[in-house]
């Protein structure tokens, strides 16, 4: 029997006038018979919960057991929403579902309309719009295995494609920029890593469980080592990808140079992420200078070619 279910059908219930089991056993995705068991037991704990039978029939608290629901303001009560809803697109679960339904709760009848009005008029969706099938299946694994301090089990593509076969203690998800990432600790490396979800295959939990080791949060901010390693190099666009290089600098970093071509002032550091940043252009890009990082264009856009001969 879940505590969380039963504080949240006493939520309900306090809230609603009167509600059908099979109302909640839908809500909470369990069967008539477990709501049956959660209401002997709200009753055994002292709250006067009296059922009636037949059509409009259903469960209900006394009246003088409701609540004062002035404890949350219109801005609180949205803000909540907006949050859980966010996130429960992603990561499934009783609790999200507990949760949202003692949010609702507290929303009085009067400001129902306005509160979800409010709410839908910014709508947060994490899901990606296309990629790993396995990303959500891994999400409840992880999750699983947070929850019950409990090994994990996965092969790891890292970089250059060099593959390893992990086993780590879970600490951490972390949504970063549209993407999961997986804090542990790896037993491989004898410290803590940030993995990929989307580079990680074969996610097993294993049986064994582990004792919480002293935990070191991620570093997730790299805005002042981004400043010490970036340069700015100077690139000629095309009009046409002016909205794709807008993800990458402001309009202050953009001149026009003719009717079609625009130069930027772009920001980047000599690595294989950023040489394929700009190799994503394709041929609407041209970098200008510096000479150098010109010339290691030309040899990757060459080795490109190469490809394609025959």
């Amino acid at each position: 029997m879940k505590i969380d279910r039963l504080v949240s059908i006493i939520m309900i219930l306090l809230d609603k006038q009167r509600i059908g089991a099979q109302e909640l056993a839908d809500k909470f995705e369990v069967s008539p018979r477990t709501i049956y068991r959660d209401i002997d037991a709200i009753s055994m704990a002292g709250i006067p919960v009296r059922g009636t039978s037949g059509v409009g029939g259903g469960f209900e608290i006394m009246p003088e057991y409701k609540l004062d629901k002035k404890v949350f303001s219109t801005a609180d009560l949205t803000a909540l929403l907006i949050g859980l809803t966010s996130i429960s697109g992603m990561i499934r679960g009783e609790e999200l579902i507990h949760a949202l339904s003692k949010v609702q709760s507290f929303i009085p009848a009067d400001k129902a309309k306005d509160i979800e009005l409010k709410a839908n008029q910014i709508s947060i969706d994490i899901s990606p719009w296309m990629g790993n099938i396995d990303i959500q299946p891994y999400l409840e694994i992880i999750k699983a295995a947070l929850q019950e301090n409990r090994l994990l089990s996965f092969t790891y593509i890292a970089h250059h494609g060099i593959k390893s076969q992990r086993t780590v203690e879970p600490y951490q998800l972390v949504l970063k920029s549209s993407h999961w990432y997986l804090q542990g600790y790896c037993h491989k490396r004898k410290d803590y890593r940030l993995f990929r979800l989307s580079r990680i295959s074969g996610l097993q939990i294993l049986e064994k469980t582990f004792t919480p080791r002293e935990y070191q949060k991620p570093i997730l901010n790299f805005a002042e080592m981004a400043e010490t390693l970036q340069s700015r190099i100077k690139i000629r666009i095309h009009k046409s990808i002016i909205d794709r290089i807008l993800d990458f600098c402001s309009y202050n970093d953009i001149t026009p140079e003719d009717d079609e071509h625009y130069l930027v002032n772009f920001p980047f550091i000599e690595n294989e992420y950023h040489y394929d940043i700009l190799l994503s252009f394709g041929d609407k890009c041209e970098c200008i200078e510096p000479l150098h990082i010109r010339a290691e264009m030309k040899r990757r856009i060459h080795n490109l070619a190469n490809l394609y001969k025959n």
